[in-house]
């Protein structure tokens, strides 16, 4: 008798990695797995991972994000936020659902759209990936054709640019160049942590106040 994945338990922190799924096989478990779940998934060439994120990791993931709108608000640049909209594309045979990404200068090409398939539409310009639990590959945001791609894990946060189809690791980012954008992420997540959200986003607005 087969399994079906409603009949499975990940605990959080935890991965379940299967092997030789076909994209049709991909689509009908995003399908049972539905839209409103608390696991994140990531299938490149067959291989299909499932992921259920800690507490820490959402916190972590909220805030980040909470900075970047604050910024693109603060400088009154247009943008579509998609949190972690399923990215994928059937001829490039990958699909991944990052923590959040964001439409920024390709903003216009996804206003009203609730599905997005890569091999049609623009890859968001920023995505976002919390680390926390080691998950993230490059190779799903590389072959979509993601121009910059943050990833926050215990070290800290990593810029990664694309150039020449292949990630390089940068200490700036290409969406905020003026910005300490490492420094200031590393910051306020982990005051985050400790005063809490509300006082760390009250005190990043203030750093913006003084310094923009």
């Amino acid at each position: 008798m087969l399994l079906e994945l409603r009949q499975l338990r990940i605990q959080p922190g935890h991965q379940l990695l299967l092997e030789d799924v076909s994209w049709q096989q991909f689509e009908n478990i995003l399908a049972e797995l539905g839209e409103h779940r608390a696991a994140r998934i990531s299938y490149s060439y067959g291989f299909l991972e499932i992921m259920v994120p800690l507490p820490e990791h959402e916190k972590a993931k909220e805030i980040i994000g909470d900075m970047v709108k604050i910024l693109l608000e603060a400088r009154q640049i247009a943008f579509e936020s998609l949190g972690s909209t399923t990215l994928k594309s059937d001829r490039m045979a990958q699909g991944v659902e990052p923590d959040a990404c964001f439409y920024i200068q390709n903003q216009a090409a996804v206003i009203g759209k609730n599905r997005l398939d890569m091999s049609v539409e623009p890859p968001p310009d920023l995505a976002i990936e919390i680390d926390l639990t080691s998950r993230t590959k490059l190779d799903n945001y590389q072959i979509l054709g993601v121009p910059e791609l943050w990833r926050y894990g215990k070290q800290g946060l990593q810029i990664n640019v694309l150039e020449n189809g292949k990630y390089v690791e940068s200490n700036f980012s290409p969406t905020f160049p003026s910005i300490p954008i490492i420094e200031l992420v590393n910051q306020y997540v982990k005051q985050s942590q400790i005063s809490g959200r509300t006082q760390a986003i009250q005190a990043f607005r203030n750093w913006l106040w003084n310094n923009i």
